[in-house]
């Protein structure tokens, strides 16, 4: 009921992931990141807690498949889980337990691994991998890419209803964090991709004036002098 792919930005250490799903608000229970650390993915049937275990994990020095391994063997249920990390060296790992729905695969490449489930192809997850690798420009550009390309592959079996995108930078909150919760006559994918379009200009400005509004630019709306 998912597909997903995480990133990291060898050149500004940013981490990301895309995800979209037939259910709603798939990335408020499945995309997990953390600066500095990692971003991980727990999805088919979700446990929330494993994405901040897994990110807890890296945090304390374990590598990707380290974290991973040691989640594994102490999360109940770990069969119904499909479980994806990348960490600070660009390292990934998963896991797929035996209860996985529907048809499902993981692909793993150059700072990214995407994985899903109820897929409409096994391909979905290679084909997310190698368009963003292909891609240019920022993370959240590649990133986007790589969603539209799950969903160009066949993405999930059903349709989707939901999707996001999540960044994070040097800070402890996202740098960027958009969703579409639930669309039901349009594409989620798309809201978002816009969602991007109109975000990622700004998305300095806004970092900025958390960090130091004194040296932030203006905001451009009806009464800002």
């Amino acid at each position: 009921m998912t597909f997903s792919l995480l990133a990291r930005c060898a050149v500004t250490g940013r981490f990301g992931m895309v995800i979209s799903s037939s259910s709603p608000a798939v990335a408020a229970r499945c995309a997990h990141a953390r600066a500095g650390v990692g971003v991980a993915a727990t999805q088919n049937i979700t446990d929330p807690t494993l994405g901040p275990r897994l990110l807890d994990a890296m945090a304390a020095g374990a590598g990707a498949r380290a974290a991973m391994a040691g989640i594994v063997a102490t999360a109940p249920h770990a069969e119904y889980r499909q479980l994806l990390c990348i960490d600070d060296q660009g390292r990934t790992a998963t896991h797929s337990g035996s209860r996985i729905l529907g048809v499902w695969n993981v692909a793993e490449g150059r700072d990214c691994v995407a994985g899903g489930n109820l897929l409409k192809t096994p391909d979905v997850p290679q084909a997310m991998v190698a368009a963003f690798e292909a891609a240019t420009g920022d993370l959240g550009d590649r990133l986007v890419a790589a969603l539209r390309a799950g969903r160009d592959a066949g993405g999930e079996a059903g349709p989707i209803h939901s999707a996001g995108l999540l960044m994070v930078d040097a800070d402890t909150w996202p740098c960027a964090e958009l969703r579409a919760d639930w669309v039901d006559d349009a594409c989620p994918i798309e809201a978002v991709a816009r969602a991007w379009e109109v975000y990622a200009p700004q998305m300095a400005a806004y970092i900025q004036r958390a960090r130091d509004p004194r040296e932030a630019p203006k905001y451009g709306v009806p009464g800002d002098e």
